[in-house]
């Protein structure tokens, strides 16, 4: 190996060597009065089996995630292939995130996106502070998957499919 010549501290720099690293992306979203609020996360991780948990890392200027976190249960739905769009229009932060998307909500206000290839119905479990970002622990309460389904995968600033 090469010896390494760059410093970590150019954000551009960072995002480029991170965008080496392929990602599925995820929908965390729930009911607020009845409205859908959701957003995109492609920073997703299975944490543990005992208890149940999984994580997300949010921007600390989101302005959606203070909405969800005070909601009782989250619906979070890992997107499926052919569904960037959807997770385009929950990235976006101006105008209805939800114009276009089929979702459905649980009695306990999670919302889910219709043809992910998996859903997990979630409660907020810890938050630990992840530089610019936010590291949430959610627990998981309930699930439903598709595995047959191709996932979106992210990778290299693009989405991608995955070659059969």
């Amino acid at each position: 190996m090469s010896s390494l010549s760059t410093e970590p501290t150019d954000p551009s720099l960072l995002r480029r060597a991170f965008s080496c690293f392929p990602s599925g992306v995820t929908a965390v979203c729930a009911s607020d009065s009845g409205t859908p609020v959701g957003m995109a996360a492609s920073t997703f991780t299975p944490v543990s089996l005992a208890p149940p948990l999984v994580l997300v890392c949010i921007q600390d200027t989101s302005t959606t995630w203070p909405r969800l976190r005070e909601r009782h249960r989250l619906g979070l739905s890992v997107l499926a292939e052919g569904q960037d769009g959807i997770c385009r229009s929950l990235a976006d932060g101006e105008g209805d995130r939800f114009a276009g998307i089929d979702w459905e909500a649980d009695d306990d206000g999670s919302v889910y996106i219709h043809n992910a290839s998996l859903w997990l119905a979630c409660s907020p479990y810890a938050e630990l502070p992840g530089g610019d970002h936010t590291i949430v622990l959610l627990e998981i309460h309930g699930l439903k998957a598709e595995p047959d389904r191709e996932p979106l995968v992210f990778h290299g600033s693009r989405f991608r499919r995955l070659a059969v």
